[in-house]
C-alpha cells in the first residue's frame, strides 16, 4: 500500500513536539517494510509535491498535537493550500459529493492534554461528545474531497500525566492490527 505519512506538528513555545515526533517515528518505522512510504510536514513543503503525494497515496495519515480542540493552524493552512478545487473536489448535484479522492482513507492520530475520562461522558468538559465529534470540521473537510475515514487514533494527557509506553503500546497494535494485517 502507497502511505503518506503527515507530521501536523506546528512549533510550539510551550511543547516542543517530542510526543508527536516520537508516535511519528513509530508510524515510519512500523510501516516501511511493509508499504512504500512518502512523508510530509506543515512545516516546510511544497505544494505541487504534497499534491501529488495525495494523488498517489492510498492511505494518509496525519499525526498532530490537538491546540485548542482543534488542528494546528498551520495544519489548516497546508490543507488550504494542497486541496484544490478540480483536483481534489468539484461541485456535484448534491452539496458534499463531489470530491475526487474517492478510494482514499486517511487516519488522524492526534495527542491531547485533555484526560480521556473527559470524553464520551455527559457530566464532563466535552458534554459526552467523542474525540471524532470534536474534530468534525476535519473529518467534514476530508469527506467533502472523497476520503474515507479509517478508526480513528488518540493519545491523552499527554502533558500533566504522560505515558509514553501506554502510548506505545497502543500505536503498535494499532499499525499490526489495522494497517500491516
Amino acid at each position: 500500500m502507497n502511505i503518506l505519512l503527515v507530521n501536523g506538528y506546528q512549533k510550539h513555545d510551550f511543547c516542543k513536539g517530542e510526543l508527536n515526533f516520537s508516535l511519528y517515528n513509530i508510524f515510519l518505522n512500523k510501516l516501511r517494510h511493509h508499504h512504500n512510504i512518502q512523508l510530509s510536514s506543515v512545516e516546510s513543503y511544497d505544494v505541487i509535491d504534497e499534491r501529488n503525494k495525495f494523488f498517489w497515496a492510498d492511505l494518509i495519515i496525519f499525526q498532530f498535537p490537538i491546540y485548542w480542540f482543534n488542528v494546528p493552524g498551520k495544519l489548516k493552512l497546508y490543507l488550504d493550500d494542497v486541496f484544490e478545487y478540480g483536483q481534489f473536489y468539484s461541485f456535484a448535484d448534491k452539496y458534499g459529493k463531489g470530491g475526487l479522492m474517492k478510494g482514499k482513507e486517511y487516519i488522524i492520530s492526534s495527542t491531547w492534554n485533555a484526560p480521556e475520562y473527559t470524553f464520551n461522558d455527559n457530566n464532563e468538559f466535552f458534554n459526552g461528545r467523542n474525540v471524532d465529534e470534536i474534530l468534525i470540521s476535519f473529518h467534514k473537510a476530508m469527506e467533502f474531497c472523497g476520503f474515507t475515514q479509517r478508526e480513528t487514533l488518540s493519545f491523552h494527557n499527554v502533558v500533566k500525566e504522560p505515558n509514553f509506553e501506554l502510548y506505545k503500546t497502543k500505536l503498535e497494535q494499532y499499525i499490526d492490527n489495522k494497517i500491516n494485517k
